[in-house]
């Protein structure tokens, strides 16, 4: 979670959001209520492959959140952990490791096809025009996933989670019109300020706002709330208590039968 240091550093930036929040557009979405896949739809292929994004893109989701690391050699790879041990046949951290090593490796999974470690560069080629990307630095070189997502015309497709406030400064400066999103410090617990927290910063997206008055706050001063609802006990019952707090989005693990859910109600 973002905390009060981020939101010192918002302050001593002044990076108001104003008049320039309104020139940052988000992605456009098939979907009311914003669905994200929590990496990828990975029910029945392995999380953060390129076939669990394809099944995100089959299902309908609006994105499909992936995390974003940086190998020994400089290549952008997607993987949530910063060690391979949980979801692949190896083992290490991913910047201990070349691209070549990577490649090597076998992804952990429930059917008999073999899946890898995708490039960042391949995720963004199957997602052009098919489906937006929540993109998750966990440890990336800025600078390059902005490159890639230039060269892939995928500008207009994508959203960032920022994790730290450096993350923020150079997102700020290599690509001011990029949708920026964060989580809201623990500090901030009025309506007063968040207010404040807003007028500071420059984001189109707050994370796991649960508030009902703070969310409707947000949403006035012109910020979505997503809210993660991905856990074992993920389906109908905890979707409607999320949506009956007036968020706009929902990050699952169940991306196909969330859609089916809200198409019902």
């Amino acid at each position: 979670m973002i905390g009060k240091n981020f939101f010192i550093l918002f302050s001593i930036l002044g990076l108001a959001a104003g008049a320039q929040a309104q020139q940052v557009k988000l992605p456009q979405c098939k979907n009311k209520t914003v669905v994200i896949a929590h990496r990828g739809n990975h029910i029945a292929a392995p999380e953060n492959t390129l076939a669990s994004c394809r099944d995100a893109i089959e299902c309908g989701a609006d994105y499909v959140e992936v995390d974003l690391r940086t190998t020994k050699d400089g290549k952008l790879v997607v993987l949530h952990d910063s060690k391979v041990d949980r979801t692949t046949n190896g083992s290490g951290r991913i910047s201990e490791m070349n691209l070549s090593e990577v490649r090597k490796l076998q992804v952990f999974n429930r059917n008999k096809k073999t899946h890898r470690i995708p490039e960042f560069q391949e995720m963004l080629a199957l997602c052009k025009d098919k489906i937006n990307i929540y993109l998750d630095c966990k440890e990336a070189n800025i600078e390059e996933a902005w490159k890639q997502i230039k060269a892939a015309g995928m500008e207009n497709q994508v959203i960032v989670y920022l994790n730290d406030e450096r993350q923020y400064r150079q997102w700020k400066e290599l690509a001011p019109h990029i949708p920026l999103m964060t989580s809201l410090p623990k500090d901030v617990t009025s309506k007063e300020q968040l207010l404040g927290f807003l007028k500071k910063t420059h984001v189109q997206i707050l994370d796991n706002l649960k508030d009902p008055e703070l969310i409707k706050a947000a949403n006035e001063n012109g910020v979505e709330v997503w809210l993660d609802v991905q856990n074992p006990s993920e389906g109908p019952v905890t979707w409607k208590e999320a949506l009956d707090k007036g968020v706009q989005g929902l990050q699952t693990d169940q991306p196909a039968h969330l859609l089916t859910y809200l198409k019902g109600h």
